[in-house]
């Protein structure tokens, strides 16, 4: 993969990098500043970007408002954020900024680098990966509207892992039903969300923002 990475801690951003290059992928540019990561994405349009939420020159949102500025450029440029904290306006912000190819994982819960590369091609792909703790903290901090409120609770813990990227299989696996069952769950999920079949929509996406969405 082709990945631009933007991270203002000298031994982080060094030590990505040689993860990076240690699992087969090319780092096109690694930045410290939200200026230098909008210029960056619009000059190479990654495969993926790994962006840190907090950069210079404010150290408050600057990676995340360069990361959607560039989507707004390059509609899906997957983009994967990284942060010490959970901040649901954040990803709330990232989700709605277009359909899928977005993640957003937190630093001190990466203890492993096959699955963390496995997250980035996920995102790399199009799929939506939130961290569980993330989507903990942004299912219990908002108000949903109606149509989430309509779910069961079984279909709302479903839901749930779908928005981390599991697959149906692996869901099944963790809540030890069917996948038999978990696909009922979906199936049911969408038209409550109203999400109706559409050959150009991906709903599990769909769904997700709608989850997370206020």
């Amino acid at each position: 993969m082709r990945v631009v990475l933007a991270e203002d801690h000298f031994l982080l951003r060094d030590g990505l990098i040689r993860l990076l290059g240690a699992h087969g992928h090319e780092v096109l540019a690694a930045v410290e500043t939200g200026p230098d990561l909008l210029d960056a994405l619009l000059t190479h349009r990654p495969d993926v970007a790994i962006v840190d939420v907090r950069l210079p020159p404010g150290f408050s949102d600057d990676g995340l408002r360069a990361a959607t500025a560039a989507r707004r450029e390059v509609p899906g440029l997957p983009v994967l954020l990284l942060s010490q904290y959970v901040e649901p306006l954040y990803a709330q912000e990232l989700l709605t900024s277009g359909r899928g190819a977005v993640g957003y994982v937190l630093k001190n819960r990466v203890s492993d680098g096959r699955a963390f590369m496995s997250t980035i091609r996920q995102v790399a792909e199009g799929g939506t990966v939130m961290d569980p703790e993330v989507v903990t903290q942004l299912f219990v901090s908002k108000d949903r509207d109606e149509r989430v409120n309509s779910l069961t609770a079984r279909e709302r813990e479903v839901l749930e892992h779908v928005a981390q990227g599991r697959s149906n299989a692996g869901i099944a696996e963790t809540l030890v039903i069917s996948e038999k069952a978990v696909a009922k769950h979906i199936s049911n999920i969408f038209p409550k969300l109203g999400l109706h079949s559409s050959d150009s929509d991906n709903r599990r996406v769909l769904a997700v923002l709608a989850y997370l969405e206020r």
